[in-house]
């Protein structure tokens, strides 16, 4: 029979050694273990990661010799181990047997003794030994890699401790009403008659916060697009490119469809929407997105410059390189509007994506930066005279956001920003920034930059 830690320890093993996220393995390891234990597998994964600096700190007090480096999985072991013991709603007995059972499954017998002592000597000492890891130095304290605690401090010192509690805290459940089909009131007393516990959010008027977590099955209308789940700051989006009936709209970097939905939700009468990612894999997931809602679409290959007018269908899903437009845009396309929600180091999302933890270095920041002021550039080519381009990264590095429009805005001397009027956010010298909330939203990034007419 598998064992599900000996399923996570391998997980984290593989993220750790060939740098692929839990969204890309973790599809693969819930099929090795039985239907029933599938959210276990992900709670022991993510906590994991969530707490991984800290963690990490207690193992090192703990080994006189740590693990080699064959012995990874061994040492994931253990951290799950502790993860379970400190962290978790998991029965100790339960998590001590069913974790040295794991070493026995990944053929390892001869540290059968060494992790059941290791264990059992965190679960007497674990208010003691984590004491000492917070006291030892800052990435013990706030279960953050140094490199990240160093710049979150840098860029925001007044509001760096909220950032990490934020980060380390399980990212609230939140969901998008589809006004096309209900206001927020009535679908919060839909929730209400369903049971479910649910607030209003604070700055976005379609907004629900759930109290806990559920199945979206759970959620009145999910089926037919009543709602999706979508955080608040990224139902930002779809406000700022105030839309209008008749236009033409390119959603860059659209999977996974979220803010694709609510363009559609927020203005039916578009004239075309064209959803650009850069393979059709990632396109799948839109597809998925327009299928639940009902919507018509097509996969085209080239846009050219009668799509808006000879198309059965209104959506077009083209695979593409942001960077290389000629690949599948015609030159005489242009666009009235384009969303860029561009690649970054999503380090405002780190609560949703806590591996961020283990994958995410500091040289990749500039790396990201470079990218995405490129896909700028690309991008404002095909944005019309008068139309608007909205510059969103779910980043909290200025590098990525407000330096890199001042960059852009130096150089393109047709583009022109839009001041935010918003309650929401924390004012730039370009664009607005959230932070992470515990209770609230993620932590995003937005610009409006519109082009001037000829």
């Amino acid at each position: 029979m598998t064992n599900v830690r000996q399923i996570a320890a391998l997980t984290l093993t593989r993220l750790a050694r060939d740098q692929e996220t839990l969204a890309q393995l973790l599809p693969n390891a819930s099929k090795q273990v039985a239907d029933v234990d599938r959210a276990l597998l992900q709670d022991l994964c993510f906590g994991t990661c969530r707490w991984y600096p800290r963690i990490k700190q207690v193992y090192l007090q703990m080994m006189d010799k740590p693990f080699k480096e064959k012995d990874t999985d061994l040492e994931m072991l253990m951290y799950i181990g502790i993860y379970q013991l400190g962290y978790s709603e998991i029965a100790e007995h339960a998590a001590i047997s069913e974790t040295v059972d794991a070493v026995k499954k990944l053929q390892k017998h001869w540290a059968v003794k060494l992790i059941n002592a290791l264990l059992r000597r965190y679960q007497r000492e674990k208010d003691a030994l984590n004491q000492q890891a917070i006291d030892f130095n800052e990435q013990g304290l706030y279960a953050h890699p140094n490199w990240l605690i160093k710049a979150v401090t840098k860029f925001w010192p007044n509001e760096a401790e909220e950032v990490f509690a934020a980060n380390n805290a399980h990212p609230p459940f939140v969901i998008r009403v589809n006004a096309q089909q209900n206001t927020r009131d009535h679908y919060l007393s839909l929730l209400s008659d369903a049971g479910i516990g649910a607030t209003a959010c604070e700055f976005s008027d379609v907004g629900i916060r759930l109290d806990q977590p559920t199945a979206v099955q759970n959620l009145p209308g999910f089926e037919q697009a009543a709602c999706s789940v979508q955080d608040e700051a990224a139902q930002f989006a779809a406000t700022l490119l105030d839309l209008q009936p008749g236009q033409t709209l390119l959603d860059a970097c659209a999977a996974p469809g979220g803010k694709t939905l609510h363009i559609l939700e927020a203005e039916p009468e578009l004239a075309r929407l064209a959803c650009l990612d850069i393979s059709n894999k990632r396109l799948r997931r839109v597809e998925e997105n327009l299928v639940r809602a009902g919507v018509e679409f097509q996969y085209d290959t080239v846009l050219v410059h009668q799509y808006a007018e000879d198309s059965s269908k209104s959506v077009s899903l083209v695979a593409g390189d942001a960077l290389v437009t000629e690949q599948w845009c015609d030159g005489s396309v242009l666009f009235d509007r384009i969303l860029l929600d561009a690649p970054c180091s999503a380090t405002g999302v780190i609560r949703r994506h806590p591996d961020i933890k283990l994958l995410r270095l500091a040289n990749q920041i500039e790396t990201l930066a470079n990218l995405q002021l490129e896909i700028l550039r690309s991008l404002w080519t095909k944005l019309k005279p008068g139309g608007r381009l909205v510059y969103a990264t779910c980043s909290i590095f200025p590098e990525e956001n407000t330096e890199n429009i001042a960059r852009f805005l130096t150089e393109q001397t047709d583009a022109v920003e839009i001041k935010i009027d918003a309650l929401w956010g924390i004012e730039q010298i370009h664009g607005k920034q959230l932070l992470a909330k515990t209770n609230g939203h993620d932590g995003f990034y937005y610009c409006v930059l519109e082009k001037a007419q000829c």
